[in-house]
């Protein structure tokens, strides 16, 4: 997401030198490339323009903290600029309403049917009771695809067959939801190859009739500038609630996300980020303001292992990593767990790592991927008695295992040797945090008491254990703290 972006701006950044002072000269070359980076993303012009000026104006002549460079002074008002771009803060959806009703339109393609299914299945993880309405007419097979996504997230759609009256539909949807008693109503309704008269009086109708809470714009991040036309004419049409924009997973150069908030005067609400049920987040304007200038996104990432992690489990795992009866079955529903976090490129683009750029994150995610395999392959060719009892594999049982995988005996023992370091490093980790609740430090040293009348304290992450169990330290699980091909991690 926003990779080229990033790439770019952080580049900029980096050559801004000299000066105890942000003045015009000094900074004329990094806005330049900020100019032509965002350019180059496909942000609209005039956006780019009043983006450069409001930066110029709150940075020309501001005194350089002490300690801290020219470029990290412009990437701070840079950052606070483009948080405010996108829209300050995130704008939650209006629930009200008995029951709530959410109309979704946009043009065809940009991924309306996808995105009702997807919203329905969050909100019913946050208590909520969806019903989904199939009102896309016109699109072949649009209501089965509905029906399917409803089948595949275990959400009811209300159909009715062989109708094209839209408003018949809608307000057939409204009667079943309040019978049956859903909370909320999601609306897919058609869409077009282009903007037409006939949609937009469609849509009105559907409007007048149902007096939704939300009406949500779903735009296709990759259609670039003309994204940015389409929401400016939708919203003078309909006056729109929010926006979603989808498939910011995707090569798109992510310049309509940054355009249409300035444009529509509207807030983004969710990004599409995978095709998976589960590839809806909430937008944070903060977050990814500072994932576009390489600062990571650790409050996303807490959020996903919060959803994807069971605590109960957690817990279990911790205390048998403190006894170390942590086994090779264990190890292997963990790594489950962590692959609902998203694929490891996407993890981390979350974490803040100087220097990692696009080539070095699909390197070390395409290294990642192929040695987790391998390690799935080598446990699966395991009995279920050697997966809880490892140091039971002797050298006839790795032969055996190496033969069932398609492995050398060397690699198994390899492995089995880098588990066993893993978990006395975790058992160490697991002290260390025993010792930090007591108050102890390393060397027999004391943590300064708490002071209790302190307010705003930070939130306490114990209860993840750090960084998840069975991960080795590093993203996507590499034992022993390497790379693929021997290499040391950057970090950690």
């Amino acid at each position: 997401m926003f990779d080229q972006l990033s790439e770019r701006l952080q580049g900029a950044f980096s050559n801004l030198k000299g000066g105890k002072q942000l003045t015009q000269d000094n900074m004329s070359d990094a806005l330049r490339e900020v100019r032509r980076a965002l350019l180059e993303a496909d942000v609209s012009l005039r956006v780019i323009k009043a983006f450069i000026s409001r930066v110029k104006d709150r940075a020309d002549g501001e005194e350089v903290l002490k300690n801290v460079q020219p470029g990290q002074q412009l990437v701070k008002i840079v950052h606070e600029e483009l948080v405010q771009l996108l829209g300050a803060e995130n704008k939650p959806l209006n629930l009200d309403g008995h029951p709530n009703i959410i109309v979704l339109f946009g043009l065809q393609g940009s991924g309306k049917t996808t995105t009702a299914g997807k919203l329905a299945l969050k909100l019913r993880k946050q208590g909520r009771s969806p019903l989904l309405v199939a009102a896309d007419v016109y699109r072949p097979a649009a209501i089965n695809q509905l029906i399917s996504l409803g089948k595949q997230v275990d959400i009811p759609v209300h159909t009715v067959e062989g109708s094209t009256d839209v408003l018949h539909i809608a307000q057939s949807g409204l009667d079943k939801a309040k019978a049956d008693g859903h909370n909320t109503l999601i609306i897919d309704t058609a869409g077009r190859l282009q903007i037409d008269t006939d949609m937009m009086a469609e849509l009105l109708m559907v409007e007048r009739m149902l007096k939704p809470q939300e009406k949500l714009l779903v735009i296709d991040s990759m259609t670039g500038q003309e994204a940015v036309n389409v929401a400016e004419t939708f919203n003078t049409q309909l006056d729109v609630t929010g926006i979603v924009m989808t498939k910011l997973d995707g090569d798109a150069r992510g310049g309509a996300a940054i355009s249409v908030v300035e444009v529509t005067g509207k807030p983004i609400k969710f990004i599409g980020v995978s095709e998976k049920p589960d590839g809806l987040e909430a937008f944070h304007p903060e977050r990814l303001a500072s994932r576009i200038l390489g600062m990571g996104d650790v409050l996303s990432l807490v959020e996903k292992a919060q959803e994807a992690i069971d605590l109960d489990e957690a817990k279990a795992m911790e205390e048998k990593m403190r006894k170390q009866s942590f086994s090779l079955e264990d190890f292997m529903k963990i790594q489950k767990q962590m692959k609902m976090l998203g694929s490891l490129d996407q993890v981390l683009g979350m974490l803040p790592i100087p220097g990692l750029n696009k080539e070095m994150k699909e390197m070390i995610a395409h290294g990642g991927e192929k040695e987790l395999k391998k390690i799935e392959a080598m446990v699966s060719s395991m009995t279920a008695y050697e997966r809880q009892n490892p140091d039971s594999i002797d050298n006839s049982r790795r032969q055996r295992i190496a033969q069932g995988c398609g492995m050398k005996t060397e690699d198994i023992s390899k492995f089995l040797k880098q588990f066993n370091q893993m978990k006395m490093m975790m058992k160490q980790f697991t002290k260390m945090g025993d010792d930090a609740k007591k108050g102890k430090l390393p060397g027999g040293l004391h943590m300064p008491k708490k002071n209790k009348k302190r307010k705003n304290k930070q939130p306490d992450m114990s209860q993840f254990g750090g960084m998840p169990p069975g991960m080795g330290g590093l993203p996507g699980g590499f034992p022993g703290g390497k790379l693929p091909g021997g290499g040391k991690f950057p970090f950690g």
